[in-house]
C-alpha cells in the first residue's frame, strides 16, 4: 500500500500530453491553446473616434468655452464602417460617430454633448487637450505581439480576441476519450427491471459525468458481469480510449476478478492499494500505452478516488497545466476523529463566516452514502499521523466546486 501522495506521483508520470487538432473557435472554448497566437495587425487598425461627436483639429477649439465657442463648418457625416476620403481643413468639423476612423488632419474628438448644431454650422463649447477621444491605431493590440502563447486556456474573452484576428479556427490539444466501465452482477442499468439483490448503476453515470465535468468525452461501456470472458471482452473494447476508468472488483472478494483480467490482458500495474480513506482499493497500470483505473465499487470512494486520481490525469493529458482542485484552510465547525496510517477525505460543507471559510461534515460518512457527496461542496483532507480534531481547529479542504461563493444578488451597491 502506497500513500496518495506516492500513488499521485506514479500516475502522473505515466501520463502522455495528447497531440493537438484544429477546431473553430467557438468549439474551443475551455480547451487549451497548442500555439503561440500573434497579431498580424494592429487592434484597432486605424486611429478612431471613441465618442459620437465631431472630429476637428485642435488648433481651431484650443480656446473654446461656453462663453465663446468656437464655431466650425461641419463639411460631413461620417457613420462607423465607412471613411473620410479627404483631409480635414481648418475651420472645419466632421461628424464622426464611435469607432469611425479619423480623417487626415484631424487630431481631435470633441463629444456630441459639448456642442450645439445649427443647421451646416457646430459651435464648440468647452476646450479640450490635443488627441482627446480618440484611440489610437495599436492600443489595444500592437501588431507582432504574442496574444495567446500556447498553454492557455481559451474562455470567452480568448474567442473574441481571437475572432478580433481573423483566426476562425485554431490548434488545441486534443480531448481524451475515456471508457467507462461498471462492474458486478448486482448491477442494472438506469431503465433497468429491479430484482431482489439488484441495484442500480450510479457509477456509471457519476464517472461519466465527472469525465465530461473535465471537458473530456466518456465512452460508457455499460456493466459487466463477473465472468472473466465478459470483462476481458469490456476491456478490450476499453482500448480504443485514451484511458479507462472501471468501478468495482478491485478489493479482495472471491468474484473480484478486475485485478486478474488486467494481469491476463499484459497490464504493466504499478500498484493496487492507497493509504486513503474512502478509496482504499484502488488499482492503476497502462494496458497497450492507455492509463487504466480499477476505482472502487462503492459510489462515494469511486468519485473521491476520481477527483484525487483520474481527474488531474485527464487535466493533465488535455494539455492543462493547472491540474489540481483549490486547497484553502477553514475552520472545523465540529470536532471528528479518525484512524491513524490513512489520509481521510471527509465529506464536508464549506461556507464564509466573518471573512474564514467554515467547513461542517454531511454526517454519516460510509462509502456508499451517495447523498453526502450530493450535498458536499468541499473534502477536509485529514493527514495520517494525526487521529483528533477540535472544534475551531484548521484544518485543509479541497474544494469540488465554490457554488456556495455565489449571491443571489449584487453587493457593489
Amino acid at each position: 500500500m502506497i500513500s496518495v501522495e506516492e500513488a499521485l506521483e506514479v500516475i502522473l508520470k505515466s501520463i502522455q500530453v495528447l497531440g493537438l487538432e484544429k477546431v473553430d473557435i467557438l468549439s474551443s472554448l475551455g480547451r487549451v491553446l497548442g500555439e503561440d497566437v500573434y497579431a498580424p495587425y494592429h487592434i484597432p487598425p486605424w486611429d478612431n473616434s471613441a465618442m459620437d461627436g465631431y472630429a476637428v483639429i485642435h488648433k481651431d477649439i484650443e480656446h473654446a468655452s461656453s462663453e465663446n465657442p468656437s464655431i466650425l463648418k461641419v463639411v460631413a457625416d461620417l457613420p462607423a464602417g465607412y471613411t473620410y476620403k479627404k483631409k480635414l481643413e481648418r475651420g472645419s468639423a466632421l461628424r464622426i460617430m464611435t469607432g469611425a476612423p479619423i480623417p487626415k488632419g484631424s487630431d481631435t474628438v470633441v463629444m456630441v454633448e459639448d456642442t450645439q448644431r445649427e443647421g451646416d454650422q457646430v459651435k464648440i463649447l468647452k476646450k479640450l487637450s490635443p488627441g482627446e477621444n480618440i484611440r489610437k491605431a495599436g492600443e489595444d493590440v500592437r501588431k507582432g505581439t504574442l496574444v495567446l502563447p500556447s498553454g492557455s486556456i481559451i474562455h470567452p474573452a480568448e474567442v473574441g480576441m481571437l475572432a478580433s484576428l481573423k483566426r476562425s479556427f485554431i490548434s488545441i490539444y486534443q480531448r481524451p476519450t475515456v471508457a467507462v466501465i461498471s462492474t458486478g452482477d448486482e448491477l442494472i442499468d438506469v431503465d433497468g427491471d429491479f430484482a431482489e439483490g439488484k441495484i442500480v448503476s450510479s457509477n456509471t453515470y457519476s464517472l461519466a459525468s465527472l469525465v465530461k465535468d473535465t471537458g473530456a468525452t466518456p465512452l460508457i461501456l455499460g456493466i459487466a458481469k463477473d465472468t472473466p470472458e465478459e470483462l476481458k471482452n469490456k476491456f478490450k473494447v476499453a482500448l480504443h480510449a485514451d484511458m479507462i476508468i472501471s468501478s468495482g472488483g478491485v478489493s479482495v472478494g472471491e468474484y473480484d476478478l478486475v485485478k486478474d483480467i488486467l494481469k491476463e490482458l499484459g497490464a504493466e500495474m504499478k500498484f493496487w492499494k492507497v493509504a486513503m480513506r474512502p478509496g482504499q482499493p484502488l488499482a492503476f497500470g497502462v494496458i497497450e500505452g492507455k492509463p487504466t483505473f480499477g476505482l472502487p465499487g462503492n459510489p462515494v470512494s469511486c468519485m473521491i478516488s476520481f477527483e484525487q486520481f483520474v481527474r488531474p490525469s485527464i487535466l493533465k493529458a488535455s494539455g492543462h497545466k493547472r491540474i489540481f482542485r483549490p486547497l484553502v484552510e477553514a475552520r472545523l465547525k465540529e470536532p471528528i476523529k479518525k484512524k491513524a496510517d490513512k489520509k481521510y477525505f471527509i465529506r464536508c460543507i464549506i461556507n464564509v463566516e466573518d471573512g474564514m471559510y467554515t467547513a461542517t461534515t454531511t454526517g454519516e460518512q460510509g462509502s456508499g452514502i451517495l447523498m453526502s457527496m450530493v450535498r458536499a461542496n468541499g473534502l477536509i483532507v485529514l493527514p495520517e499521523e494525526k487521529t483528533t480534531f477540535k472544534t475551531g481547529e484548521i484544518v485543509k479542504v479541497q474544494l469540488l466546486n465554490r457554488g456556495f461563493e455565489l449571491k443571489e444578488n449584487p453587493e457593489y451597491y
